[in-house]
């Protein structure tokens, strides 16, 4: 949509002078504040907030919805922390297990040669340091030169690097020369300490997970963001949130891509919380869009959403759905969520972005173009 065809449907349209400034702003491509994103929250209707966030998106990236061909590796479910949220680590599961590197690297060498992206990540074991993850990489590496590794949580970088007694930036450099390609974004939740506190006491602070994403763009180490919404938090905390992250990618730009996560409420501590609706997810993700002017995408991880509703994200400002995962994740589907074994075929995710009128891209990790998509 052209600004001009954009100034006009919100002129012509029966919208409250402070949404239209808003929108104004918007589409002059000027930067909004806290205070303007709650009121998007509050008071903007689904179909604005879509249409604005979509004019945005495609600004930054056309038509284009990015994928990847990817799976994940969670070690172990054991855990030192023990977070209110969490249905996947080992308090509030009837097992414990830990795979051994012999059982990751099989792992590794059974995915199909086209898969071009390894995502690690799950508990913070107490009796692993950076010497064994270190190792790990260098031989998933060795197994698989050509694969891009995302690995390890701030949270759990905290862990193994003090357990270590390096510094951050010194642990981090010890992990590149390994392998390390990239970092997710989880362990964010949410940043306002009060209810971090409450949900997650235990875990890595708000501060030190910036410390960490801040010094891994600093060594050339690229990441992406999370945001665990719709629990106890309110929109003043989702916008803090939103601007401690907006900040730290005006220092840095190593943010690849924000990725809102919604809280499910099956086999943990908050199992009396009902989840939010999916008019509340979708304004998630278009506010995300419109107040995070810096970050390049914005992603729905479709295991924690669902097909459908990732489907629909793609109204709502994202452009991308993340990847064909190959059945290898089950922290979202421990907690609830719709796809119990979320596999999604090449064929299948091409589908899903066509019919959101959207035109598929598969990518590398940092987001160039692969292949060209083909009838599949």
């Amino acid at each position: 949509m052209a600004e001009e065809e954009l100034l006009a449907i919100i002129k012509a349209a029966n919208i409250p002078d402070h949404l239209r400034e808003i929108a104004r702003k918007i589409s002059d491509g000027q930067r909004i504040g806290r205070e303007e994103g709650v009121t998007l929250f509050t008071s903007g209707e689904l179909g604005f907030l879509g249409m604005l966030a979509s004019h945005v998106c495609h600004r930054k990236n056309g038509d284009n919805a990015y994928f990847i061909r990817n799976f994940h590796i969670e070690p172990t479910n054991i855990c030192v922390n023990k977070c209110s949220f969490c249905s996947y680590s080992h308090h509030f599961s009837a097992t414990k297990w830990e795979l051994t590197v012999d059982e990751i690297l099989e792992k590794v060498k059974s995915q199909d040669p086209e898969v071009t992206e390894l995502h690690i990540t799950g508990a913070v074991h107490p009796d692993r340091d950076i010497r064994y993850y270190g190792d790990l990489l260098l031989k998933i590496v060795a197994e698989r030169p050509a694969l891009h590794v995302k690995a390890y949580s701030a949270v759990e970088l905290d862990y193994m690097i003090k357990k270590s007694g390096m510094s951050i930036a010194e642990g981090l450099s010890y992990l590149k020369s390994c392998g390390l390609g990239s970092i997710p974004g989880g362990g964010a939740e949410i940043f306002d300490e009060t209810i971090r506190k409450e949900i997650c006491g235990m875990k890595s602070s708000a501060a030190t997970w910036l410390e960490i994403h801040e010094t891994a763009h600093k060594l050339g180490i690229p990441s992406n963001a999370t945001m665990l919404y719709g629990h106890l938090e309110n929109y003043l905390q989702r916008m803090d949130h939103l601007d401690r992250l907006r900040q730290l990618q005006d220092r840095t730009g190593g943010f690849n891509a924000f990725i809102p996560l919604k809280f499910h409420n099956n086999n943990n501590a908050m199992s009396d919380i009902p989840e939010v609706s999916v008019v509340e997810d979708m304004k998630m993700y278009a506010v995300a869009r419109l107040f995070l002017d810096n970050f390049p995408h914005i992603k729905a991880y479709w295991p924690a959403v669902g097909r459908k509703l990732a489907r629909i994200s793609l109204s709502f400002g994202v452009d991308d759905l993340d990847g064909t995962i190959n059945d290898s994740t089950q922290i979202y589907s421990l907690a609830g969520a719709e796809d119990q074994n979320p596999v999604m075929t090449v064929s299948q995710m091409v589908a899903m972005i066509k019919g959101a009128g959207r035109m598929p891209v598969e990518r590398d990790s940092f987001y160039n173009k692969r292949v060209d998509i083909v009838e599949v």
